[in-house]
């Protein structure tokens, strides 16, 4: 029987007593694979910062730097996107406790062997299985929630657990200059960049091997070496298809931007080979308005965390003329918003929805403000000659804390409009859409940048795109009769 549609112990699911639940222990393990995994993708953005910066080897002598580094962030994506909705099926059908911890362990196996990796090739190979593992992360973390939470803390839930993705982001940017400076002292100058990848990538298998020792814990035995042979499989046609269409488009002459947007149809075919083979639950899903309106509206979101969380170190750097560790404690103020954000944007749509309002007005209202805010960003970098790194500071934190906050809100609406068979595959295709932002938005973004000299004219880009979700979901159709 698939894991989705057995019931939770009726311990995990009752009204709360009071006092630490059972619950509240997944929350947090499932908090910790958020950190490691969000930790372990975006040290590539400040690693590639400092490769243009000490104009090394594999990036700093390309003749577009910037457009090249966002590509192996786009392809990181790539890979990220295209097991989005194989990974929810696959929850379905193994079980959601045994994907998230295959995604564990094999993320930190692949993100150690970045490190190891010696030429571009063999490092965006890796990124993209870095991609491919990670990618099953979301939509089984989402759906276990929602199984084993108290329906009335779902999205208090998300908001905690995902609060992860901040904290990881927060570190990995924090750390990088750090473990670099070691890098240097061990490696040597030139190969002071593998220590960032060592160093998470061990922590984040030994964090895997404790989930794993969890996850059997409230749940029996894990179907791993099912899954692990079925993701093996699908990744290893995955990464060939994504480093075939990169290869081709790199040796045709395609800009950047142009190899990230094919990677996105080459997703959406694959995707729809899928759906012509599976057509019953992942048919129903893939027609339900809801569901399409949520996925298309969180392109938008997907474009501005992966914007932010690639380029900031590197907008902050070039903005304010300072230096790599400066701009990577400035940065450190758009991803740690999310400690606060995300959990306080989970506990209030849950009691706008308690409250009979629902939780699209509370979402439609955050994404309208955070985009504002950006465009406001936009604007300080555009009249300032020297922007100060103090009012970057307030607006990177206040932005995203609105953009975290925004994220559960929208995971807690779209579990309220799936039905729970179809929770994993629904996540799925909802991550798979959204992550076309997070594909082209690096990319796109350094190719601006080397056209440009400035982040400016991305940075505006993105505030409009939020704009432009905020009105799809005001077409989304909620019910809002009181929990």
């Amino acid at each position: 029987m698939p894991e989705v549609t057995a019931e939770p112990t009726a311990q995990g699911r009752e009204a709360p007593r009071g006092g630490w639940q059972p619950y509240h222990t997944l929350w947090a393990m499932l908090l910790g694979g958020w950190l490691f995994s969000y930790a372990d993708r975006t040290i590539t953005g400040p690693v590639v910062t400092w490769l243009i910066e000490h104009d090394h080897g594999m990036l700093g002598s390309a003749g577009h730097p910037h457009a090249l580094g966002g590509l192996i962030g786009s392809l990181f994506f790539a890979g990220y996107m295209l097991t989005q909705f194989p990974g929810g099926y696959l929850g379905d059908r193994f079980g959601h406790r045994t994907m998230l911890v295959v995604s564990l362990l094999w993320a930190g196996v692949a993100t150690l062997a970045s490190g190891l990796m010696s030429g571009l090739i063999a490092f965006v190979v890796l990124r993209v299985l870095t991609g491919l593992g990670e990618g099953v992360f979301y939509s089984n973390d989402r759906s276990l929630i929602a199984q084993r939470t108290p329906p009335a803390k779902a999205g208090l839930g998300m908001g905690v657990a995902i609060t992860g993705l901040s904290l990881g982001l927060t570190i990995a940017t924090i750390s990088a200059p750090y473990l670099i400076d070691w890098g240097g002292e061990v490696f040597g100058e030139e190969d002071a960049w593998r220590m960032p990848f060592l160093v998470l990538g061990a922590a984040t298998l030994a964090f895997g091997w404790a989930t794993a020792v969890y996850m059997r814990r409230i749940g029996g035995p894990l179907k791993a070496t099912g899954s692990t042979l079925r993701l093996l499989g699908i990744s290893a046609v995955l990464c060939a298809a994504v480093m075939a269409v990169y290869l081709i488009a790199d040796g045709a002459g395609m800009p950047s931007w142009g190899v990230a947007i094919l990677e996105c149809v080459l997703a959406f075919v694959l995707i729809g080979a899928i759906f012509a083979r599976r057509s019953g639950r992942l048919g129903a899903v893939s027609r339900n308005r809801n569901v399409l309106l949520l996925s298309f509206a969180f392109i938008a979101v997907m474009w501005n965390l992966w914007f932010f969380s690639f380029w900031s170190v590197s907008i902050v750097a070039d903005a304010a003329h300072s230096s790599f560790q400066n701009a990577a404690l400035v940065a450190t103020f758009n991803a740690g918003a999310g400690i606060l954000g995300f959990p306080a944007g989970g506990m209030l749509s849950d009691r706008a929805k308690a409250r009979g309002w629902g939780r699209r007005p509370l979402l439609i209202a955050f994404t309208v403000v955070q985009g504002v805010l950006v465009l406001v960003f936009a604007a300080y970098l555009q009249t300032h000659e020297k922007p100060s790194l103090w009012v970057m500071s307030v607006l990177l934190f206040v932005s995203s804390l609105f953009f975290n906050a925004l994220q559960p809100m929208a995971h807690a609406l779209l579990n309220d409009v799936v039905d729970a068979a179809e929770r994993g595959a629904a996540f799925g295709l909802f991550n798979l859409v959204g992550e076309i932002g997070a594909v082209v938005s690096p990319a796109l973004s350094g190719t601006l940048f080397d056209h440009y000299g400035s982040w400016t004219n991305a940075v505006y880009i993105d505030g409009a795109l939020m704009l432009v979700s905020a009105l799809l979901y005001t077409l989304i159709r909620e019910q809002t009769s009181r929990a």
